[in-house]
């Protein structure tokens, strides 16, 4: 057994202590019992045997395996008992959160928050991964991607109600996100408790593609033996399936052809299945043993008539998203809400509202189509998903841009719609690729399970290069890759959030940390198979870039710390060689060539590791940097002499210690938010 792992049980208490121990019982009294070298194993002639006492082996194997179980149900246990304690912890700030009424206090328990979250991502991302239902994967996976991008919108709604706490919008729009926040939360402990307080929560609903499955395989059944049929449930069952296909018929979206080509193939299916059953009556009537050859004629002609009506259903379901995606893809409604947000016009934000609540209508149904033949119950959970999201944040972007209108010259009011508008469009990216996985389903290209595919693939550095092609990680790969991207896309909001602290803008400290961090959350998008980096050549001179530009930040602080007195010297020098340690060392991991899928990943798990190393020495950097400036008032340029100047009071030890930097930063996000979207494996 694994020594850490056994430690950790140790750890417990009562049946956390006894179960391990007793483990290790067993196996010393199967070892003994094998012990080829122990004397009461020699027989009278002086041979040896490990099995002479059959009975106590059988015995001792079967106690081991016994108490295997019990370790492994203990891991479970433990496990669970972690997830729902980080919960807890989440619950409590989440609430102290809600109460804040000063800017300086929300920074202080959202940092704390942030800490928490990470924990809590890290320890459901590992449960997701060793889930087997793939159905509880998928909930697991919505559950999370609700939390990742409800705590960038948690962040900058409250900042607006903060700035502006009598504008009802923001306070609507800031509830929301904190309630899905907390319905998000306890989905993941039901999901790994088990439990289900709504008794049958749990179950989903019967999709199209489900009902016809099971329709066509009871027709097909009674090739092989004339049961009973209970017709009347058949018919039933039929009549049901097309109550459901109402949901393609009655929409306005649908085109009259379309329409009436579904109504002909359901009046078909009718016709089929009611023939079917006359011809089984006949067959019984007779005492066939075997079907007959006009009951054979109605099996097949039923199944190819259901067969046509499920292929008819797939193609408008799937037009009409492909097409909503298309129309939707040059994000034209959110661009113009924002321009009448910035102008302060109401009248063109109730306007353009009304075509946004229109976009939302047709996503929300089209999703719901989607889910009637998705193919898979993990897909038709992430459908799911997709509506409610669409049904969401839809009305949360009119109420940031009515608040945003309201106050047109509050730049906190301007990041919170852009936010929500990120959220949307990265929804949109997630509803493409959701609709990939259907038609492979459909056409027989997948099974239920995702494959993440992120690594490598060809593009544009790749031309006089043999093709590369998509690799699909393991689960632990997987698992290390969502982390990382993670860890790095936080870091990139710590970096914002200490920058949108200076006074001056157009710093040279703050321009090239804003390079620096918007060139590492170009990276943090790759890992998820979103962005401009479309390849792992792509991403590596990425890092190269990066590097550079940390190395001119650090040609800039030496210069800055030259002028400086022996200890104040001293507090930003260690941090400064840190950081042109490190973009050294991600210079030349990059331009190390390596071959292989797994030399590839450890090169780019390496890249994604300096870079974090980058970001935090940054990170610990911007604050003193801002302090000294502040205090001597420097120049743009390159420092003056500050030795004859008189240092009035000494620099507080609590601004040169670095802050935490696994939390979600307080963050403006502007030069970021590209495609808000969370640890799913593709």
């Amino acid at each position: 057994m694994n020594s850490h792992f056994y430690w950790k049980i140790m750890t417990g208490d009562g049946e956390e202590r006894a179960t391990p121990v007793l483990l290790h019982a067993q196996s010393n009294a199967i070892a003994q019992l094998t012990d080829v070298v122990n004397p009461e194993h020699l027989e009278t002639d002086g041979r040896s045997t490990v099995f002479s006492d059959r009975s106590g082996m059988v015995k001792a194997a079967r106690m081991l395996l016994s108490s295997v179980t019990k370790v492994l149900v203990l891991a479970d246990r433990i496990v669970i008992k972690q997830i729902i304690t980080s919960r807890n912890k989440v619950l409590v700030t989440l609430e102290q959160l809600e109460r804040v009424t000063t800017f300086q206090e929300f920074v202080h328990i959202f940092s704390q928050f942030g800490n928490e979250m990470v924990e809590f991502a890290h320890l459901t991302g590992d449960r997701q991964n060793d889930l087997k239902d793939e159905k509880k994967k998928a909930r697991m996976a919505a559950a999370r991607a609700v939390l990742e991008k409800c705590t960038m919108m948690l962040l900058t709604a409250s900042k607006t109600c903060l700035r502006h706490p009598d504008c009802e919008s923001a306070r609507i729009n800031k509830d929301t996100v904190f309630h899905r926040m907390r319905y998000a939360l306890e989905q993941v402990i039901e999901i790994v408790t088990d439990t289900w307080p709504a008794g049958d929560s749990q179950v989903l609903p019967v999709s199209l593609y489900a009902g016809i499955k099971d329709f066509k395989g009871r027709v097909e059944s009674l090739r092989d033996s004339l049961y009973p049929l209970p017709y009347e449930s058949m018919a039933a069952q039929l009549e049901a399936m097309v109550e459901q296909i109402e949901d393609f018929t009655d929409s306005a979206y649908t085109s009259h052809e379309q329409r009436e080509g579904i109504l002909q193939l359901c009046h078909l299916t009718r016709q089929h299945t009611q023939q079917l059953i006359a011809d089984w009556t006949c067959a019984q009537s007779v005492k066939a043993k075997d079907a007959t050859e006009e009951m054979e004629l109605s099996v097949l002609k039923t199944c190819q008539s259901i067969s046509e009506l499920r292929r008819e259903l797939h193609k408008v379901a799937v037009g009409r998203a492909t097409d909503l995606l298309k129309l939707h893809s040059d994000q034209l409604t959110l661009q113009t809400l924002k321009a009448a947000g910035n102008e302060g016009n109401l009248e063109a934000v109730a306007e353009y509202a009304r075509t946004m609540n229109e976009q939302k209508e047709q996503l929300v149904e089209t999703c719901r189509l989607l889910c009637h033949i998705s193919g898979t119950e993990p897909l038709e959970i992430t459908c799911i998903h997709a509506e409610e999201t669409f049904h969401v944040i839809g009305p949360q972007i009119i109420s940031a841009a009515q608040t945003l209108a309201l106050h047109p010259s509050s730049k906190i009011a301007k990041e919170n719609l852009d936010v929500f508008c990120e959220s949307w469009e990265s929804q949109l990216c997630d509803m493409a690729v959701l609709l990939r996985e259907i038609n492979d389903v459909f056409e027989g290209r997948r099974g239920d399970k995702r494959t993440y595919l992120s690594l490598p693939r060809p593009g544009k550095h790749s031309a006089n290069l043999k093709t590369a092609k998509a690799v699909k990680l393991d689960s632990e790969e997987q698992t290390t890759m969502a982390k990382l991207g993670l860890e790095l896309r936080l870091l990139t909001s710590d970096v914002d959030s200490e920058v949108d602290r200076w006074e001056d803008q157009e710093h040279e400290v703050v321009r090239q940390s804003q390079s620096i961090s918007s060139m590492a959350y170009s990276m943090y998008l790759f890992t998820r198979g979103e962005g401009l980096l479309k390849t792992t050549l792509d991403l590596f001179h990425q890092a190269e870039m990066l590097s550079e530009q940390g190395l001119q930040l650090h040609s800039y602080l030496q210069a800055l710390s030259s002028q400086l007195l022996d200890e104040e010297k001293a507090a930003i020098l260690p941090d400064t060689e840190k950081l042109v340690s490190l973009c050294q060392q991600l210079q030349m991991g990059a331009k190390t060539p390596v071959q292989g899928k797994s030399a590839t990943f450890q090169k780019v798990e390496s890249s994604i590791q300096n870079t974090k190393g980058i970001l935090s020495a940054v990170v610990f950097l911007l604050p003193v940097c801002s302090k000294l400036i502040r205090k001597y008032k420097l120049a743009q340029g390159c420092p003056q002499t500050w030795r004859d100047q008189q240092l009035p009071t000494a620099i507080k030890e609590e601004t040169l210690i670095g802050k935490s930097t696994n939390g979600f930063g307080v963050s403006s996000l502007e030069q970021h938010m590209a495609n808000l979207t969370f640890l799913e494996s593709k």
